[in-house]
């Protein structure tokens, strides 16, 4: 993919202001898009998956989809995000649920939830940061 020439997959993603910039592309969609990110054990980027295309108000996410290319990749963890065409970047209750659904698939697997943010064109949302993860 295009978007591989300018990613630096050495830089280690901690912090949000290291993840922001991969999600940058989903901010102005007009339609949900869940993204699923494969990191290894450095939390380096392995890959970014586009893991649905939903509605303007709902996609649907199961953890199947969400892990079947981090299990490919052999991922340490992921981080999980989409956006919110509405620009209102909070979790709706159905949000809470399906990420403690992920957590659950990911103990499971044995591939953690290092983050699920939300994004906005505005602003942002990360579970991490606000103790929901």
């Amino acid at each position: 993919m295009a978007w591989q020439l300018f990613m630096d997959k050495t830089k280690p993603l901690y912090t949000i202001q290291d993840i922001l910039p991969l999600l940058k592309f989903i901010c102005t969609k007009k339609q949900e898009y869940i993204l699923c990110l494969s990191l290894d054990s450095g939390n380096r980027l392995i890959a970014r998956r586009v893991v649905t295309i939903g509605t303007l108000t709902s996609s649907l996410v199961h953890p199947r989809e969400v892990f079947a290319g981090p299990l490919k990749d052999r991922a340490a963890s992921v981080i999980v995000a989409h956006n919110h065409p509405s620009g209102d970047p909070r979790p709706s209750r159905k949000d809470i649920e399906a990420t403690q659904q992920l957590i659950a698939g990911g103990i499971l697997l044995g591939i953690p939830i290092h983050d699920h943010i939300i994004v906005s064109k505005e602003d942002h949302y990360s579970f991490r940061s606000n103790h929901l993860l």
